[in-house]
């Protein structure tokens, strides 16, 4: 074959790699946040009472739910 065949599959090879790369990278990325949310119900009774509240169960369960419907919504 022709080095010209070659590169055209090489660079076709390339573009199929990264395309598939991004998806699976984004759905590995998509299921991590989902098992391992990036704020937890102690650190946001931390934030909380560093701003000088006193957080109460019944308002952690409120923002934690408002944050699970935040980010359903996207």
């Amino acid at each position: 074959m022709s080095t010209g065949i070659w590169i055209l599959i090489v660079i076709i090879a390339a573009i199929l790699g990264a395309v598939g790369g991004f998806f699976m990278a984004r759905r590995t990325m998509e299921s991590y946040l989902k098992k391992n949310p990036p704020i937890s119900e102690d650190m946001m009774r931390s934030m909380m009472t560093s701003m000088g509240q006193k957080p109460s169960q019944k308002k952690l369960n409120q923002m934690m739910a408002q944050m699970k419907a935040q980010s359903n919504n996207k």
